[in-house]
């Protein structure tokens, strides 16, 4: 069987009760022995001979108005998708890499338009805002508390308060022990989590179940949120399993690239924590948390959003029930640090003696979330390191065989985020990685992507943003997202045509502006015996151990 793309195009008529959704993608549903699953993308695709392919078409049905039928395709076998050394083919001598798209259904410009289902709102006298999106297509609900106060609320010498907060709200209240929540939820077969970060500025509490156990979950939900006790055993017991954490994850090397790269882009900022200190860890008591709660944990610094299978006219009364009493406070404002201006390009290695890879994070400061380039760096992201498809696949991968995948990520909050490249290579194959990474940056940067490079990254990021319309929790996620960083009330339905709206020029600049060599830093993590020659080429080299201290003469 010849390689083949598999897209077409389709039209149905859906029940008028639905919003209008419209975009496009390709979704591959691979099968393996019993094992499914499926991901939606454009990217070129081969069928190997004797796959034992087969073809069949499904319609992706959240619309109102004409819309497109997705492809399905279904694997029976994994011979395509194993690595293999570079230059090996797979059966009958052919490869996946230089795959082409063949027979494309064309495709009409109207079906980049979307109209999200909008949501309604309300406010409790107590200040609290309330936000619903009705789902009645399956029983379930989600709900979320959103507090407007996160780790960049922490006093300097308390990092992670925020963090510990959310952690320890479960672990008992005034009229529940910690034992007799978690046994409450799992008779309700409810989910209950709460977190923080460190750099973030929310705090978000969120419960997930059956509406027929809607009151019983709030209940149990509003007394989380209003009445935690913070007991200091559970605090205690908290702490350990923390420092016990900690000294699990600085035997990873991800971990170890993670928190010596944001170090070296934000410094002090409290993005360049990944964890909380241990000192500051240590320090936190009991009384520590009921403070930041009593100050932060209030109404009218919160947003409470629900999904599911309820009205607005039934929510309100439950909520003014559970949330009425809630009292309002006198909330400290909280400061967004700046970013500090680019650091000078530095090289760091983790020396972990005997390691058979070396872990690598090249990257620097990029965007905040409201910035105007978003959408240029997010499709300039995606073909340089986004997926399978992208460069760094292909090159490091597909082509050179260094490695299990090599990818590229860029981020953004209120405060600027990092574009940054990042795999795992063996020891031996670090110095050609590091050519080769160096090789994609410069050439992201120098010259202009093809006009078939451009498309399939558009494609791929407008198919995953189609398939993500089918999960509310999603759709409620992008309102969120709208209140926090005040975007415009249209955001979401102009997203496809904003990411199609992309040239080649677009992402040229983008990547001369946010693929910053000048100011690159380069994280390893391995063997400095064997790789602190090879990143020497690119310039001076500083020594740390997994602790994050500098090797006396380690540079």
């Amino acid at each position: 069987m010849k390689s083949k793309l598999l897209a077409a195009a389709s039209h149905k008529k859906c029940s008028t009760s639905e919003p209008e959704a419209v975009a496009t993608g390709q979704i591959l549903f691979m099968r393996f022995a019993n094992l499914r699953f499926f991901k939606l993308n454009l990217w070129p695709v081969a069928i190997a001979p004797g796959s034992d392919a087969t073809i069949s078409t499904r319609l992706f049905t959240f619309c109102a108005q004409p819309f497109f039928a997705l492809i399905v395709l279904s694997l029976a076998s994994t011979s395509v998708f194993a690595q293999r050394p570079a230059g090996q083919t797979g059966p009958a001598g052919q490869s996946v890499t230089g795959a082409e798209i063949k027979g494309r259904a064309p495709m009409n410009k109207e079906i980049l338009r979307v109209k999200l289902p909008r949501a309604e709102e309300a406010t409790l006298a107590n200040g609290l805002r309330v936000v619903l999106l009705k789902n009645n297509r399956v029983p379930t609900f989600t709900m979320q508390l959103v507090v407007l106060s996160g780790g960049l609320s922490d006093p300097a010498n308390y990092h992670g308060l925020a963090q510990f907060t959310a952690a320890l709200l479960r672990e008992g209240t005034a009229t529940r022990k910690s034992k007799d929540i978690a046994e409450q939820l799992d008779t309700l077969g409810t989910t209950l989590n709460a977190s923080a970060g460190l750099s973030s500025f929310t705090s978000t509490v969120t419960t997930s179940g059956l509406i027929e156990n809607f009151d019983a979950t709030l209940d149990i939900f509003q007394d989380v949120v209003r009445n935690p006790k913070f007991p200091q055993e559970e605090v205690d017991k908290y702490k350990q399993r923390q420092l016990a954490q900690l000294q699990f994850q600085r035997s990873l090397p991800q971990f170890l690239a993670a928190e010596r790269f944001q170090r070296a882009v934000y410094g002090e900022h409290p993005a360049g924590m990944i964890v909380p200190p241990v000192e500051s860890l240590k320090r936190i008591a009991s009384a520590d948390l009921a403070g930041f709660h009593s100050t932060y944990y209030r109404p009218n610094n919160a947003l409470l959003t629900v999904v599911g299978d309820i009205t607005l006219k039934a929510l309100l009364p439950k909520l003014e029930k559970a949330f009425g009493t809630w009292q309002k406070g006198e909330v400290p404002q909280t400061s967004i640090p700046v970013a500090p201006a680019p650091a000078v390009m530095k090289i760091q290695l983790i020396d972990r003696p005997g390691s058979v890879q070396t872990a690598l994070q090249l990257g620097n400061l990029g965007i905040e979330r409201t910035s105007e380039d978003y959408f240029a760096v997010l499709v300039m992201n995606q073909i340089l390191g986004g997926g399978p498809a992208a460069r760094l696949f292909l090159n490091l991968r597909e082509k050179n065989g260094y490695t299990y995948g090599a990818y590229s990520n860029f981020g953004g909050s209120k405060f600027r985020g990092t574009v940054v490249s990042a795999s795992e290579v063996r020891t031996d194959v670090t110095e050609g990685a590091m050519k080769e990474f160096m090789y994609e940056l410069k050439r992201i940067r120098e010259e202009k992507v093809s006009a078939v490079e451009l498309e399939n990254a558009k494609r791929a990021i407008v198919g995953s943003f189609a398939l993500s319309l089918e999960q509310p929790n999603t759709l409620l996620q992008g309102i969120v997202t709208q209140k926090l960083y005040d975007l415009p009330a249209d955001y979401w339905d102009t997203y496809p045509q904003r990411v199609m709206a992309i040239s080649v020029d677009d992402i040229q600049r983008a990547a001369n502006k946010y693929v910053d060599l000048g100011h690159l830093q380069i994280v390893a993590v391995g063997d400095a015996s064997k790789t602190r020659q090879i990143l020497a080429k690119y310039g001076t080299v500083e020594v740390y151990d997994a602790e994050g201290k500098l090797i006396p003469g380690g540079q």
